[in-house]
């Protein structure tokens, strides 16, 4: 096995690699924090505060983060019918994380 394999072999099984698929994507941080902000938020609640995500990224985005454990989904049986977005324990726990990429950007910006 070559230098260049034993490399990528332990960057795929890096925890830090594990943490970053969970929130790599356009939208996803953007989503946990309008989530942490707001609490519990309807589907199209979201789409009003979020205007430039498409319905279809929305709900794409929403999915994967459902399925990764971050965001948990609620669907009431009514008429209308009604979903609920929250974000998890889990999904709470990347907010200090999230807080300091955040700062770390704010302070390297201008670098």
């Amino acid at each position: 096995m070559s230098r260049l394999e034993q490399i990528n072999g332990a960057l795929e099984d890096a925890d830090s690699t594990y943490t970053l698929s969970l929130i790599n994507g356009k939208y996803k941080i953007i989503i946990i924090y309008c989530l942490a902000e707001y609490g519990v938020v309807r589907f199209n609640e979201m789409k009003r505060i979020l205007p430039y995500i498409s319905f279809k990224m929305l709900s794409t985005t929403l999915k994967e983060l459902e399925a990764d454990k971050l965001v948990y989904r609620e669907e009431f049986t009514e008429i209308p019918p009604r979903v609920e977005y929250t974000l998890t324990k889990r999904g709470k726990s990347l907010l200090p994380l999230l807080d300091s990429m955040s700062q770390w950007g704010k302070e390297h910006r201008a670098d």
